[in-house]
């Protein structure tokens, strides 16, 4: 397919707040440098490079990262990276990108990649084959969405119900996507891991523009016609004005409720490269390696009878430890996080805990 007709566009709205101290509202997951030397942002871009022209990445984040995103991100053209006034979830900040590929010409027949911006992929190659696959795929008038499989029976990921192998020209296996599962509970987990037919949702998505916008028109009207109140004001001249007075009135919805769980094109490709949705302070065990008694160290630490801790600092600030086992412990120049490994998902419930007490918000 044509360069010229493919678009990636990188979802980057989210707050990670399993990620605080570190990860602030001023300072989101995706600008933090948590594996590596590059933000999560900065490495979602430059994987895409070698596929996507920089004109055709488009980056829908929040209204308060649109500045320090298009700073780190030069070579993307300023308006490509676009704030929301409010965090709407996935369906409506995808009828946002499509009503954006829309109104730059006649690109019904573009094919558009919706990608997280905190996905950790280290075997780029076979990323990018894989996305060229699920191109051609699209372009035919599928809905490609890829799945991984899974290693162990996790509670945290969305599941894919996968169907019979379909006969698709590819060095990649497709299958027929029988349906999307929710979070489940860890006896289900267990259960699908065993039924070997199901996959993590990876929360990429792949199709082509006039698919999009029909499964919009038919399974959501009123996203549908916010998408082409926004076409228009871009192409009007009022584009923020009108964002910020049409948005705020959306639902909040994942493009699974409004879209997948109805559309019946939808196919599975196999995920090929290694993939690591980085959720939660405990996902650097997959990224880092192991020090003496596991424990995973960024930072100075030094520990007696200390095992299986993930510890955080910089390298000015020594974290000391004795006789701890499975915990986190970050620390910033304004605060701290203990908390045992197995409870890092409440994190999230934590900052909110914090956003209730008006006497500690500076620290949010």
């Amino acid at each position: 397919m044509q360069k010229e007709k493919v678009f990636a566009i990188v979802m980057a709205g989210g707050k990670g707040e399993r990620f605080w101290p570190q990860s602030r509202v001023s300072h989101p997951k995706q600008l933090l440098r948590l594996i590596g030397n590059l933000t999560l942002i900065e490495q979602t871009v430059e994987r895409l490079l070698p596929l996507v022209l920089p004109e055709n990445i488009i980056i829908i984040s929040n209204e308060d990262y649109v500045a320090p995103m298009r700073s780190l991100l030069s070579n993307i053209p300023a308006a490509n990276i676009i704030g929301e006034p409010v965090g709407r979830d996935t369906a409506p900040c995808i009828a946002l990108a499509a009503a954006v590929v829309r109104a730059r010409g006649k690109n019904d027949d573009a094919v558009m990649m919706f990608l997280p911006a905190d996905h950790v992929i280290k075997e780029k190659e076979l990323l990018l084959k894989s996305l060229s696959a699920g191109i051609n795929a699209a372009a035919s008038g599928k809905v490609v969405t890829i799945g991984v499989d899974p290693s162990f029976p996790s509670t945290g990921y969305g599941y894919i119900h996968c169907g019979k192998k379909l006969d698709i020209k590819s060095d990649i296996e497709f299958f027929e996507s029988v349906g999307f599962k929710e979070k489940p509970d860890l006896e289900t987990a267990v259960k699908f891991l065993e039924e070997g037919c199901y996959k993590w949702n990876s929360g990429m998505f792949i199709w082509s523009c006039s698919t999009l916008v029909q499964a919009l028109k038919q399974f959501t009207p009123s996203l549908f016609e916010a998408m082409q109140e926004i076409e228009k004001s871009i192409t009007g001249g009022t584009f923020e004005k009108t964002l910020k007075e049409i948005y705020p009135s959306l639902s909040k919805i994942s493009i699974d409720y409004a879209i997948m769980e109805k559309i019946s094109n939808v196919i599975v490709e196999k995920c090929t490269f290694d993939w690591d949705d980085v959720g939660s302070w405990t996902a650097l065990r997959n990224q880092i390696k192991a020090r003496e008694h596991n424990n995973v160290v960024r930072g100075l630490h030094e520990g007696l009878g200390t095992e299986d801790c993930i510890v955080v600092s910089d390298a000015s600030h020594l974290i000391a430890t004795v006789d701890v086992k499975d915990l986190i412990i970050v620390h910033t120049e304004d605060a701290t996080l203990v908390c045992n490994a197995k409870s890092a998902q409440k994190i999230k419930e934590l900052v909110q805990q914090l956003s209730m007490k008006p006497e500690l918000s500076r620290f949010l």
